[in-house]
Parts: structure tokens; C-alpha cells; sequence
């Protein structure tokens, strides 16, 4: 068997480094014992990462052919002291998969190194042939809470066809871009780049449903395929199932392991918590009322206290009222943590769990070796995920560990399976601003708001890639329509109260300040921001004593604004008393 991977001077994946020259397996930089034969068979499935390879193919490798050994009992042994070495488990494998009576497989995602600069490599796929996008499906009842239902169903089948390798799917968000508008499949696949269509629509009556659904062909706009199902509402994620495998056979794309396994993985047979589960996650990225969406959750976790996903949904929205400050973190850190817990516990193969739990344990628990090792799990689950891609570029590469090439590439990889995605766009535009890459950034920044003029999120990365690009006067402008759209959220006074103290403004920046002190004194102000803000105004004694109470209580914004690779952080860090924080804290 020939090597499939060009030889490389070093491989990276999780915690560990694998230096192919001198033979060398280094975990965060500390050598690990490992003995000649383990760690040739790790080298071998490095070689062909995401394929199996056999145990007949590793013993021509690894034993000459005049060589009379106990070949099973030689192998097995190898492989155990590699997955001892990697920390690594044959029933819950992150790095090492074994395939019964068959041979193994690197599921990991791994990165080359070469001459040490890291280019993360994309996870191991099979050749794409063909791609699709699945448009929102419409909701045909008169009920508008159905409008969330048809929505869920749209999403699971997205979620049913990104399982198919061959099969270039497009995230949900671009496609969601399309909702309530009118669709003219020749443009949308023009502009997507895919060669089919799903449309379709949803009418539901008591407990009776109608889904209509036709795969059109985007460049001619010809049916290659439409179905009807009338059905009991219980049979709902059958169906979505059965779509996704009408979908595969028309198409004409392989379907990976039993074709008795389900696409569509049910999470729960109570179909009122799975509405209130997909209503969730569709009002949780719009960012209103949290009472509202965190309502969804809890009562579908109520209803179903086994539904793994409603619990991730949970983590995820006391964890996003952590860091926008929209709750004191005693109050929703530690609530994050236990529901994703109690997620991961629930459903281990469930790629939404892990995210869940990384960004928890990041922002609460400011545990960076268990974030790193749950974004990477999440990955590996779900390579086309597109919160956990983004989530992992900014806050644990960028933000924690200062890697902002790293951080840039993960940003564009998500950016390139969610092209027309106004928060793919946002993030990337500020994370490549923060790297000091401001054209790309500027771009992208621009392009977001384009793609939905009306996002909060859009605003705030033009108005900060604006202001790291020294254009002062557009981003004052910008933030003035940031504070319109958001109410006047923090995040862009403090892009606000940076760029006047950057124009030499600092009574200006102190009014900000004083506006975020009165504010205070009527509800919950992160303290971590305030400490920036009060920098800006030159506020030196404050702004230390803001900073300090932030990492008392641990402010899951430290792990952003007073990141020392956060750049409007610069000002707090050159006062050396900052420097007496107890080092723990950060």
C-alpha cells in the first residue's frame, strides 16, 4: 500500500504533534513514550487519514514478509499502546476507529506543519459529485407557530444530506438567506454554486401532514424528482429520512456504512418538545428576548428530559446571555455547564452537545484543554458545522491561544461552505481585522452588511474592522447605526469609546464610559468591557479595578476584550500594575 499523504516534517491534531523525521510523538510540546511499532502504525494512518486501513495492509507494513511472528496478537498489542499513549478509547475512539475484522481508521482532523507554520487541512472527505441546497421549506397551515416547525424539518434534512460525503451540501444559513423571498432556482444556483434544488412545503392539520417536495436541476430549472407524503404527524422524521435517501438515489451519490442506518438521528419522540426544540434554534442566532428562546428549551427538556440537543440549546443560551452580558455570569455560566454536560452525557456522537460543552467550558469554566478538545470533537463529528468552525476560530484560536493565521483559515473554511451568510461573513471580517489583514477584512465586513443590512452582527464587525483600519470617521458612523439597531449594546460602545480615545477624543470617550456607568447603576454592565471603556477614557485606577472584579467573577468577556490578543486591550495591559492579576485568572 503506497502513502497517500506527501510526506510532511510534522502533523498536528487535538494536543498532539507528530514529528515524522526523527519518530518523535510530543503532547503540548512534552515528548510521549512511544515504541518503534506503535508509532509506525500511527504514521500509517496518518498516511490516509478518513480511510480504513486493513490490518493485512498494516501487516505488510509493519512485519517483512520472512518474519513468523503472532501477527493478531502483535497488532492488537500496537494499537493499545497507541491509544494508551493518545489517551485515546476503543468504545469512544476521538483519534483511532476500529472497523470489526476489518482495520482501523484516523478519524481525527489533522493539520500539516510545515516548516512550523500551521495550515489546518481540511477533514478527510470523499470527491464530491454532485450539490445541492435545500431551501426553506413553506409552511402552507395558518398557524404561524408552524412557520418553526417547517423550518426544523428543513434544517434536519440539511442536517440528513451533509451525512452523504459525496454530497456538497449547503450550511443553512445561506441557504435560509432565501426565506420569504422570491426564488428563481436558475440565480440561486448560480450564485451558490450547486447544481440542484430541494424546494418544498409543509401543511399540518391536527394531526395529519402534507409535505411536498421536488429536487429541481438549478441550471435549466428541469423536475429531476418531486414526492408528496400524507402522513400522521408521528412519522415526521421517517419522512425527513426518507427524503434525504430519495435525494442520495436521484442524485446518484454513495451512501456511507449500513444503508439500514438512519440519515436523520431522532433525538426524540415527543414532537411537541421537538417544535419547541426547532423554534429554539431558530430564534436563539437572532439574538431577541432571551426569555424567549431559553422558554423552547426548558420546556422541551421538561417534556423529553433525555432530548440531548434541547439540552445543547440550553447550553447555548446561557452561555450566549454569559458573554453578551445579558446575565451576571453566577447566573448563566454555570447553568451553560451543566446542561451541556448533561448533553454530552446524553448523546456522544452528538456534534451540537460538544460545541455546546467547548464554548461553555471556555467562557465559564475558562477551561482551554477541554474547549479545544470538544470544538475538535464537534469537527470531527460534523465537519460542516459551521457555529462550532467559527466559534472555535475566534474565541479559543484567536482569542485564547493568538493564532490568527490558524484562526483566519478555519473563519474562511467556514466561510466557503456558507458563502452568502452574513455571519460567516461578520465573523471572518473580524477576525481577519484583528489579525491586522484589514482589505480582507474590510471586505468581508462590508459584504455582511450587504447580505443583511439589518444584523446587529454585520454592523459591529464593520464598525471594528473600520476603526482597526484607522478609518475613524466611518466607523463612528457605523457604531452610530450599530447603537440604533442593538439598543445600544456594549459591544459597539466599546468599539465607540476605542476609536475616540484612538483619535486623541478623550472627553468623548469618557461620556461613553459615563453612560455605561449609569447604565450600571440600573442593571447588569460585564464588568470586563467597562474596563476597556474606562482605559479609553483614561480612567487608569478604574479601569484596573473594573478589570480586576471581571476576573473575580470570572466575566466570560475576559476571555474576549481582555484577551491580550484582543487589540482594544492594548491600553489596560501597558499599565504594569496590570501585570498583578494573579496569573491563574487568565
Amino acid at each position: 500500500m503506497e502513502s497517500a499523504r506527501p510526506a510532511t516534517a510534522t502533523v498536528r491534531f487535538g494536543l498532539f504533534e507528530v514529528d515524522l523525521r526523527s519518530g518523535e510523538l510530543r503532547k503540548q510540546g512534552v515528548k510521549v513514550k512511544l515504541q518503534d511499532r506503535p508509532f509506525r502504525t500511527l504514521q500509517i494512518l496518518l498516511e490516509h487519514t478518513g480511510e480504513v486501513v486493513t490490518r493485512e495492509e498494516l501487516r505488510q507494513r509493519l512485519w517483512p514478509a520472512d518474519t513468523f511472528v503472532d501477527f493478531e496478537h502483535g497488532l492488537n498489542t500496537a494499537v493499545k499502546k497507541l491509544r494508551a499513549a493518545l489517551g485515546d478509547s476503543a468504545d469512544s475512539p476521538r483519534f483511532i476507529e476500529t472497523l470489526s475484522k476489518r482495520g482501523y481508521r484516523f478519524i481525527g482532523p489533522v493539520e500539516e506543519l510545515e516548516n512550523r507554520e500551521r495550515t489546518p487541512a481540511r477533514p478527510a472527505a470523499a470527491v464530491t459529485v454532485d450539490s445541492i441546497v435545500v431551501l426553506p421549506f413553506t409552511s402552507m397551515s395558518a398557524d404561524p407557530e408552524d412557520e418553526f416547525f417547517a423550518d426544523g424539518i428543513t434544517e434536519e434534512i440539511i442536517n440528513a444530506l451533509t451525512q452523504i460525503e459525496q454530497l456538497h451540501v449547503v450550511a443553512r444559513t445561506s441557504a435560509f438567506s432565501f426565506k420569504g423571498k422570491y426564488i428563481d432556482v436558475r440565480a440561486v444556483g448560480k450564485q451558490l454554486n450547486v447544481r440542484t434544488v430541494l424546494l418544498g412545503s409543509v401543511r399540518r392539520a391536527d394531526h395529519r401532514l402534507r409535505i411536498t417536495v421536488q429536487l429541481v436541476n438549478a441550471e435549466d430549472a428541469y423536475h429531476l424528482w418531486s414526492q408528496r407524503y400524507d402522513r400522521e404527524l408521528k412519522d415526521i422524521f421517517e419522512i425527513q429520512d426518507e427524503i434525504a435517501r430519495s435525494i442520495a438515489e436521484r442524485l446518484k451519490v454513495t451512501l456511507e456504512g449500513s444503508k439500514q442506518e438512519p440519515l436523520v438521528r431522532v433525538g426524540t419522540r415527543n414532537l411537541e418538545a421537538y417544535k419547541l426544540y426547532a423554534k429554539g434554534r431558530v430564534l436563539l442566532p437572532r439574538r431577541g428576548p432571551a426569555v424567549v428562546y431559553m422558554d423552547c428549551f426548558e420546556r422541551a427538556v421538561q417534556l423529553d428530559p433525555n432530548y440531548a440537543q434541547a439540552w445543547a440549546g440550553l447550553a447555548d443560551s446561557y452561555t450566549v446571555l454569559g458573554y453578551t452580558g445579558l446575565a451576571r455570569p453566577d447566573a448563566s455560566m454555570p447553568k451553560a455547564i451543566d446542561a451541556a454536560r448533561r448533553a454530552v452525557a446524553l448523546d456522544r456522537l452528538s456534534a451540537e452537545a460538544h460545541n455546546a460543552l467547548a464554548m461553555a467550558s471556555l467562557m465559564g469554566a475558562w477551561d482551554k484543554v477541554e474547549a479545544e478538545r470538544e470544538f475538535l470533537r464537534a469537527l470531527e463529528l460534523n465537519p460542516r458545522y459551521i457555529q462550532a468552525r467559527d466559534w472555535y476560530a475566534m474565541y479559543y484560536l484567536l482569542f485564547s491561544e493568538g493564532r490568527p493565521a490558524e484562526a483566519m483559515a478555519e473563519a474562511k473554511r467556514a466561510l466557503l461552505s456558507d458563502p452568502v451568510s452574513s455571519y460567516a461573513h461578520s465573523m471572518y471580517g473580524f477576525i481577519c481585522g484583528c489579525a491586522g489583514e484589514h482589505a480582507h477584512a474590510l471586505q468581508a465586513a462590508r459584504h455582511a452588511v450587504e447580505l443583511d443590512s439589518a444584523s446587529y452582527l454585520a454592523r459591529f464587525a464593520l464598525q471594528e474592522v473600520q476603526r482597526l483600519s484607522g478609518k475613524f470617521e466611518e466607523s463612528i458612523a457605523t457604531g452610530e447605526l450599530a447603537l440604533a439597531i442593538s439598543g445600544r449594546h456594549w459591544w459597539s460602545m466599546v468599539s465607540l469609546a476605542l476609536t475616540f480615545a484612538d483619535r486623541n477624543q478623550p472627553a468623548d470617550a469618557d461620556a461613553v464610559y459615563a453612560e455605561m456607568l449609569a447604565r450600571a447603576r440600573r442593571q447588569y454592565v460585564p464588568l470586563a468591557p467597562l474596563a476597556v471603556v474606562a482605559a479609553a477614557a483614561a480612567r487608569k485606577d478604574e479601569a484596573l479595578r473594573h478589570a480586576c472584579e471581571a476576573f473575580a467573577i470570572r466575566d466570560p468577556n475576559c476571555q474576549y476584550v481582555l484577551s491580550r490578543y484582543y487589540p482594544g486591550s492594548a491600553r489596560l495591559r501597558a499599565d504594569p500594575r496590570f501585570q498583578g492579576i494573579p496569573a491563574d485568572a487568565e
